[in-house]
């Protein structure tokens, strides 16, 4: 089996692209004819390999043990597999978790009232003078939805807030 390349589906790509442009193009040029027939062939070939997997996704369902390097192989790819995809997912939800945290950072010197960013340390905001990291975000008490700074009544349910 020979080992995977990203560009090996490269010519498929580029071959439906032309096959894409060339119903636009004049159909009696030979270069048209060309890259038309050149998609033609790309599309069989990709249906001829996606039915020699399926061949082969087949054989090892049913245990033919015919090719044992092989299946060792490919189980072995699998394993790494799905460690990989266990990787990403740990990598995944630490970049989201620096994110939210940076966010947060953000948030405490962002100013709630007049939304000037100032620097780290800074307790009152440089520009209007409103506390920092105090949240002007306000929450109905009867039915939870939040609600703008300086609002005096819920627009969800109409209760007066606090």
């Amino acid at each position: 089996m020979a080992p995977f390349n990203p560009f090996d589906n490269l010519g498929g790509v580029l071959g439906g692209l032309a096959k894409g442009f060339s119903g636009l193009m004049p159909q009696d040029d030979p270069e048209v004819r060309l890259m038309t027939l050149q998609g033609e062939i790309s599309d069989l070939q990709n249906q001829e390999n996606s039915i020699y997997a399926q061949i082969g996704k087949l054989a090892l369902e049913r245990g033919s043990g015919q090719f044992p390097e092989l299946e060792n192989k490919l189980r072995l790819v699998q394993e790494n597999l799905a460690d990989t995809q266990v990787k990403l997912k740990a990598a995944q939800q630490e970049k989201d978790a620096k994110e939210q945290s940076k966010r947060a950072e953000e948030e405490k010197s962002t100013c709630p009232n007049c939304g000037t960013r100032n620097p780290e340390g800074v307790k009152f905001c440089q520009d209007c003078g409103s506390k920092l990291g105090v949240s002007n975000k306000l929450f109905c008490t009867n039915c939870g939805a939040e609600q703008p700074a300086g609002t005096r009544f819920c627009g969800e349910c109409g209760n007066k807030l606090s």
